[in-house]
């Protein structure tokens, strides 16, 4: 699978629910504490939601996180990567559909090394445990596997 276009280096792109999920906040927070070793490793890093702008603004204001966060990630793009796409279970929780969580390691070519979705929040890679699997992969020079 093909993601994105050709970049000079590896890429790690985490989509995350939004504001409204406290396990996101948990997850991207761990990021933020191992975003040196991902960038040591050859890596951008890059966080996405459908939340607006305003929302993403006031939690990296929050969390002081700094790595890359994008933002207003629409339903045909969350579709397109594959992504489950929830409905909001009220207003409280938030306002629009969004992605529950994706995380796509992407090689310098734009191909996806490693995809991990979840239909829900509590099902995320360890993020040592993937940058150690990762840093094995680019020593290595080891494929893209799954594809048979």
């Amino acid at each position: 699978m093909t993601v994105g276009g050709a970049t000079d280096g590896w890429t790690l792109l985490i989509v995350y629910r939004g504001k409204h999920c406290g396990r996101c906040k948990n997850y991207l927070n761990k990021l933020e504490q191992t975003y040196a070793n991902w960038e040591a490793a050859g890596f951008a890093v890059k966080s996405i939601s459908a939340d607006p702008i305003e929302k993403v603004k006031d939690d990296i204001a929050q969390f002081g996180w700094t790595f890359d966060i994008g933002y207003d990630l629409q339903e045909p793009q969350m579709r397109a990567m594959g992504l489950y796409v929830s409905d909001p279970l009220s207003t409280q929780e938030t306002d629009r559909r969004f992605a529950e969580p994706g995380i796509f390691c992407i090689r310098p070519d734009g191909t996806a090394q490693i995809i991990a979705i979840s239909n829900g929040p509590a099902a995320r890679p360890d993020l040592d445990e993937l940058l150690d699997g990762m840093i094995f992969t680019i020593k290595n020079d080891r494929p893209v596997r799954g594809e048979v």
